[in-house]
């Protein structure tokens, strides 16, 4: 009795499964952006990315529209998608607004997390020093990612929240070449103990102030290195 409504509508399942396969796509397009396998201004190759996927068009164009949305390809009238290329202003101004938007939310969380949020907070810091410690950027950014989203989340503000979220899928790319630079990813790490260390004391002045200064080092360091880039591609 428990199958009745699939035997009854038989396209459930096919609904299901495209649906499950689309952000499965779109998990792994967005991580190939963010660790560089797709450069900025990369034109997607349907054909080629189906193959390398796995997958039909359908759900690749359904990933393409999700990835859109948050601002990390762009759709190309009759000329297919490509990665969102920003310019340095763009990214300038980016990180300086995402820093005042984390400056807030480490304000807010200190106010309003749960023991057990910051607990578990914790345990994420670990699991990062360790990969840290083995050099495993992957893994660390993916943590790191988490860690972020969940003292933004701790704040306990839709709006801030959504704001947030869209503004930092922009330059999620960026974020994870900062730590490239052995000593800037070093000092990344370190400046995490510091924001564990302001949470547990529920010190909001305090994690404003390293939130803040850490977005903005990242920035610092991603505009110093596409300058550079720059400059030794000039004839």
């Amino acid at each position: 009795m428990i199958h009745e409504p699939i035997l009854t509508t038989p396209s459930r399942p096919a609904v299901i499964d495209r649906q499950g396969l689309a952000s499965a796509v779109t998990v792994r397009l967005r991580d190939m952006i963010i660790e560089g396998l797709l450069a900025p201004g990369t034109r997607l190759n349907e054909r080629v990315l189906c193959e390398q996927l796995m997958v039909s068009r359908t759900p690749l164009r359904e990933a393409f529209k999700v990835l859109a949305g948050e601002g990390l390809i762009e759709l190309l009238p009759n000329r297919g998608a490509q990665v969102a290329e920003m310019s340095v202003a763009d990214i300038e101004q980016t990180f300086e607004v995402l820093g005042a938007l984390e400056a807030l939310s480490g304000q807010l969380a200190c106010e309003r997390i749960t023991d057990a949020e910051v607990t578990e907070i914790r345990a994420l810091h670990y699991e990062m020093q360790a990969a840290h410690a083995r050099r495993d950027l992957a893994t660390y950014y993916k943590i790191n990612h988490e860690i972020h989203d969940r003292i933004n989340a701790s704040a306990r503000n839709a709006v801030l929240t959504t704001t947030y979220l869209h503004m930092n899928a922009r330059i999620q790319n960026l974020r994870f070449r900062s730590n490239f630079n052995q000593d800037k990813w070093d000092a990344a790490m370190k400046e995490h103990g510091v924001m564990l260390d302001a949470l547990e004391r529920r010190d909001g002045p305090a994690l404003r102030a390293v939130l803040e200064r850490h977005l903005l080092s990242k920035r610092d360091t991603v505009v110093a290195d596409l300058r550079a880039s720059k400059a030794s591609q000039e004839p």
